[in-house]
């Protein structure tokens, strides 16, 4: 009868191993989540079959900004039959404000923990009058989400928040000024970099204020501003593009960000995201 090898010898040989010393040594070893955004139109043509394409390549974890003309309880079911689920649900701005009791029952039949909105409706410059309002609105709903549904109210800022206020931003005012029992943030880090400012050092700066973040990388070449908007073409594999990931994702983690979501907006995503994927799974601390 073969004699067992005792569990400490198991131990020290499994945790001493190449394949180990890789695994921590990575600085992404986890699978991304999938912002539904990103395959909007074909989630928009078949939902079944672009949840086995998203389930082949082993994405589990959904952030949905939209029903794509389905009930939450049909996509849950969809997701549940996959080994899959929805974490974040994205809404508008509008139905977040006036329809706050739907949207709350659609994330939580979701089975998500957060709601995220990720426009603020302005005319021009974001001023500090839109900030000022942005603020009380937020405060206002969060507490709704998080006292009546036990929900997790985030926003996901788009770069027009970064125009110059005091000594900082109005970005800097909205963080400062939201109730942290509510207000939550979603960091993107394209339309953080985009206007001008630093990822890194506001994750730094604002630690567990963010809970969500998007993963994108911006075209080389592309000079940014303040308008939240830029051509989808501009969204390119992640590492090949003007952001720091390695420093800003360090940063992250650091700061404590508890789902990262891959966003590509470009014609080619289906391309692009596998080897966005890759990247990250290349990356060392």
């Amino acid at each position: 009868m073969k004699k067992s090898l005792p569990v400490l010898t198991i131990f020290l040989l499994l945790f001493s191993t190449p394949l180990f010393a890789q695994v921590q040594d990575a600085l992404f070893p986890e699978m991304p989540g999938m912002v539904s955004y990103t395959y909007r139109n074909s989630l928009s043509k078949d939902l079944p079959a672009t949840l086995d394409t998203l389930q082949a390549m082993g994405i589990t974890d959904m952030e949905f900004s939209s029903l794509f003309g389905h009930t939450a309880s049909d996509i849950k079911k969809e997701l549940d039959k996959r080994g899959m689920h929805c974490s974040s649900f994205g809404v508008g701005y509008k139905d977040l404000m006036e329809k706050t009791a739907t949207v709350a029952e659609n994330a939580q039949t979701l089975g998500a923990e957060f709601v995220r909105v990720a426009w603020v409706p302005h005319t021009a410059a974001f001023t500090l009058e839109d900030a000022q309002q942005t603020i009380a609105d937020f405060n206002a709903v969060g507490k709704v989400l998080k006292e009546d549904y036990e929900l997790t109210f985030c926003y996901h800022n788009h770069g027009y928040e970064f125009e110059p206020h005091g000594d900082g931003t109005l970005f800097d005012l909205i963080v400062q000024e939201t109730n942290p029992d509510y207000v939550s943030f979603e960091m993107d880090i394209l339309w953080t970099f985009f206007p001008g400012a630093d990822p890194a050092a506001l994750l730094t700066k604002y630690g567990d204020r963010f809970k969500l973040m998007h993963l994108k990388d911006l075209r080389k070449g592309i000079v940014g501003n303040m308008s939240g908007g830029t051509p989808t073409e501009n969204d390119v594999t992640l590492g090949t593009g003007q952001l720091d990931l390695p420093e800003i994702i360090l940063a992250a983690k650091k700061a404590g960000v508890q789902h990262f979501y891959l966003e590509d907006e470009s014609p080619i995503y289906y391309q692009q995201v596998p080897r966005s994927i890759a990247y990250l799974h290349g990356l060392k601390k």
